[in-house]
């Protein structure tokens, strides 16, 4: 690809939001961005968007992509470390510790690039912006999604996922001078196409819900619900996509970012990572796409 003339040069302050593995998106996105010679300097990530936000930083990001993109669900599933205590269904220690293997231990203020995890502090009932200190503490405290991942306890705070006040953290940008604000919505309006492209890998798509499910149903009274009911976790990851879809239309009200990229929220479901390839490709698409709409983007 040849570089686009409206964002060579470009000096970007990035906000990758959350959204699970519809995040993998993420990845495309910063790829379409360095073909066209645009240059990150600053990132600030919600929840997944912190994931693959921080790596990124810490120039690590095709090691991650190599390796997500290898995965199928029974490697997904043997990175879930089960658990009924601590406020969650899973510690998130195996998938961090697989991060830090494929990473290293970094502090983010040794990174490249400015960055900012967002949390939120459940305790007092505030964000919280996490730009320095262990990069996988900030990491883990981000994607604590509530009932999902068990809340992360760093420096007297009990942190969750950003998500839940701030989906797509433009505020902690602002700080850096930069050309332009890229803003990737992974919560975006559904794509019907996708629904019909999808429609065969329903069956596949069940295998990790089920085995929450199953393990769930172990430890309850009743555990033969109706069939027309939706599930525990389906009803928790709705409500959670419900919520952050509300919060980022209203974050874009205010800030107005120079560039929007959104991605269907239909990709994939939020577990989907064995679909890794396909969503950044699509992140990849759906970026280009958004550019060549926009010949504002070029700000001289």
């Amino acid at each position: 690809m040849t570089s686009d003339a409206s964002l060579s040069g470009k000096i970007i302050s990035l906000v990758l939001g959350s959204g699970g593995a519809r995040g993998l998106a993420h990845i495309g996105v910063i790829r379409m961005l360095e073909e066209a010679d645009a240059r990150i300097e600053a990132i600030a990530g919600s929840s997944m968007g912190a994931l693959v936000g921080g790596i990124y930083a810490a120039g690590k990001l095709d090691a991650y992509e190599e390796w997500v993109c290898g995965l199928e669900q029974s490697d997904v599933l043997s990175l879930v470390d089960w658990t009924f205590s601590g406020g969650g269904l899973i510690k998130g220690k195996r998938i961090i510790s697989k991060l830090s293997e494929l990473v290293g231990e970094l502090d983010i203020r040794d990174l490249s690039r400015d960055f900012t995890a967002v949390a939120v502090d459940i305790d007092h009932g505030r964000e919280i912006w996490l730009d320095r200190g262990p990069l996988f503490d900030a990491i883990r405290a981000s994607i604590a999604i509530p009932g999902l991942f068990t809340p992360h306890h760093y420096r007297d705070r009990t942190l969750v996922d950003g998500g839940l006040l701030n989906p797509i953290p433009v505020a902690p940008t602002l700080r850096s001078v930069t050309d332009m604000t890229v803003v990737v919505d992974v919560n975006g309006p559904p794509d019907p196409q996708l629904d019909r492209d999808q429609a065969d890998d329903a069956d596949k798509a069940s295998n990790i819900v089920g085995k929450l499910k199953e393990f769930i149903d172990s430890y309850s009274s009743d555990n033969k619900p109706e069939e027309s009911q939706p599930g525990l976790i389906a009803v928790l990851m709705r409500s959670l996509d419900t919520m952050e879809a509300a919060l980022t239309r209203q974050h874009l009200a205010i800030f107005q970012p120079d560039l929007v990229i959104r991605v269907p929220k239909n990709v994939c479901m939020a577990h989907e990572f064995h679909r890794a390839r396909n969503v950044i490709d699509l992140g990849t698409r759906l970026a280009r796409e958004t550019l060549s709409r926009k010949p504002s983007a070029n700000t001289d």
